[in-house]
């Protein structure tokens, strides 16, 4: 499903997207992928997890609130755009892959503690 997203976007876009959605399945396969709020996104547990977004001059990731605000200080050292819910990962720059394998992982165990 992600895939066909991915495909509408131009070759540098594409790159982007496909690195990130990768990158998380590497480090944590037990995830689900599908579309919301016409977005790719993964789920945990049947939980929304992260969903991402391309853009033509930045990749948007939107992980929520709390773990915006978790990441917030990296996210000001790195210069990046951020709001409540999303941060902005500009095309022009290399993806900050152990930042997001984090934020992935913070969400999940989010999840994990809720469901306790």
């Amino acid at each position: 499903m992600n895939i066909l997203y991915i495909l509408l976007f131009p070759e540098e876009v594409q790159e982007k997207l496909n690195e990130l959605r990768k990158s998380i399945h590497k480090q944590i396969p037990d995830l689900e992928e599908y579309i919301g709020y016409q977005m790719p996104a993964f789920k945990y547990k049947n939980k929304p997890l992260i969903y991402f977004a391309g853009y033509k001059k930045h990749i948007g990731f939107y992980p929520g609130a709390e773990a915006i605000r978790n990441f917030e200080k990296q996210f000001k050292e790195l210069n990046y755009k951020f709001s409540k819910g999303a941060v902005q990962f500009p095309i022009h720059k290399k993806l900050p892959l152990d930042l997001i394998i984090n934020i992935v992982k913070f969400r999940k165990l989010e999840i994990e503690q809720k469901k306790s």
